[in-house]
């Protein structure tokens, strides 16, 4: 099993490739020659944006890291060339009490099935430390992306594409 870890990163960040309804989405891990591309599911970003959240403010304080978080927004786009690395299937977070950081992971395999798994079959994973104003600076990005994509239906909450969609609100019609 690959295990790359950046601790910490000179830069983490979430981003897309392709117009709305068709993106892609990537977290970018680096620092110096190094880094690390994965691809990802919209809700991954979404939920791990939540949860690094929810994680902060019980442990850092929303105070504390809200200020910080804006001095350390990244707000680039993804390096270039946009290349996957491994498609994230699992991802997990925790506080390091000792250490003052958040610890994130991502799998391209789940953790707890390893020993179940072709031991020949490649494996890979990624843990990135970050401290909780880039952390929260990094979750404040991923709801922001996340966010960029097509409008919601103010009526079932499905995409909206250009044509518009059938919602199912609607018997099927088309809004």
């Amino acid at each position: 099993m690959t295990l790359v870890e950046f601790d910490p990163p000179e830069r983490f960040v979430l981003g897309t490739v392709g117009p709305p309804g068709q993106r892609e989405f990537f977290l970018q891990a680096s620092d110096g020659s190094r880094r690390v591309q994965m691809a990802l599911e919209k809700l991954h970003a979404q939920v791990l944006a939540e949860r690094i959240g929810e994680l902060l403010d019980q442990v850092a304080g929303l105070e504390s890291t809200v200020a910080a978080a804006a001095a350390a927004a990244d707000n680039a786009p993804l390096d270039t060339p946009i290349s996957q690395d491994f498609r994230v299937s699992a991802l997990a977070l925790s506080w390091d009490d000792e250490r003052h950081v958040v610890v994130i992971e991502a799998h391209d395999h789940d953790p707890d099935e390893v020993d179940e798994l072709d031991p020949v079959e490649e494996r890979h994973s990624l843990r990135v430390s970050l401290p909780p104003a880039q952390a929260r600076a990094f979750a404040r990005r991923c709801e922001t992306v996340v966010r960029a994509g097509r409008p919601s239906c103010p009526f079932c909450g499905g995409p909206v594409d250009e044509s518009g969609h059938i919602c199912p609100r609607a018997n099927g019609y088309k809004r």
